[in-house]
């Protein structure tokens, strides 16, 4: 059961990962590009000048999101999935070794065996939160469009999240999380269920998913985030 909530930055994929992890008891793969910034020492602004420091930075954050996955035994649910290549392709000059190694293709494939919901851009969304570098408008709309391209390229079948309201998004969700025979979490005793998420500084030994070898690239925590 691994579902996945894709897009660009600010379409609110983070808040509906939450709220599945909450919902039916799953572990979510959260976002924790800060402490990859902090672990590679370095900054937004270095990221904006630095070509080779930003083609490292996106290699990692795959590299990473791969990696992860294998640790909760494909039960999951995260906020990301092959995201960041749609950075690497707006913001670097790697995105064609990235994309044609067959680790790339073979990462692919098991998104392609999850459950996978593309959630559209709205203006209302847009916000900037102090990580995501320049965010505009123009941005996002090119962003989504490259991720629709790699969904479509590699015939990852999903569903489109169009609306803005939050109320018709969780009941696109669980109506198609119920037909797939998901489960609700039992309630909890005493307050509200928490995610489960990954630490931002864990440096356990990572493998990556069953079918795909570990990317050539140093593991460390990672986003999908503009550069």
């Amino acid at each position: 059961m691994r579902i996945y909530f894709v897009g660009s930055h600010a379409t609110g994929k983070t808040t509906l990962c939450r709220y599945v992890s909450r919902r039916y008891g799953l572990p979510m793969i959260s976002e924790v590009a800060r402490a990859v910034l902090a672990e590679m020492e370095t900054g937004l602004d270095a990221l904006r000048t630095d070509m080779d420091l930003v083609a490292e930075y996106q290699e990692r954050v795959f590299a990473r999101q791969v990696a992860v996955e294998k640790l909760h035994d494909g039960k999951f649910v995260s906020d990301r999935a092959f995201d960041n290549l749609a950075y690497v392709a707006e913001h670097t000059t790697n995105a064609a070794a990235m994309m044609n190694d067959q680790r790339f293709h073979d990462y692919m494939k098991w998104v392609s065996e999850g459950i996978v919901f593309f959630l559209r851009p709205h203006q209302s969304l847009l916000k900037d939160d102090g990580v995501r570098a320049g965010v505009s408008w123009d941005s996002v709309l090119r962003i989504d469009g490259m991720v629709k391209l790699m969904l479509e390229q590699h015939r990852i079948s999903y569903l489109p999240i169009e609306s803005v309201s939050m109320q018709e998004r969780v009941r696109a969700v669980e109506f198609v999380l119920a037909r797939c025979g998901l489960g609700l979490a039992a309630a909890p005793t005493k307050g509200r269920p928490r995610a489960q998420t990954i630490p931002p500084t864990m440096h356990a030994p990572l493998l990556p998913p069953k079918g795909v070898e570990g990317w050539p690239y140093t593991l460390v925590d990672g986003g999908d985030h503009e550069a």
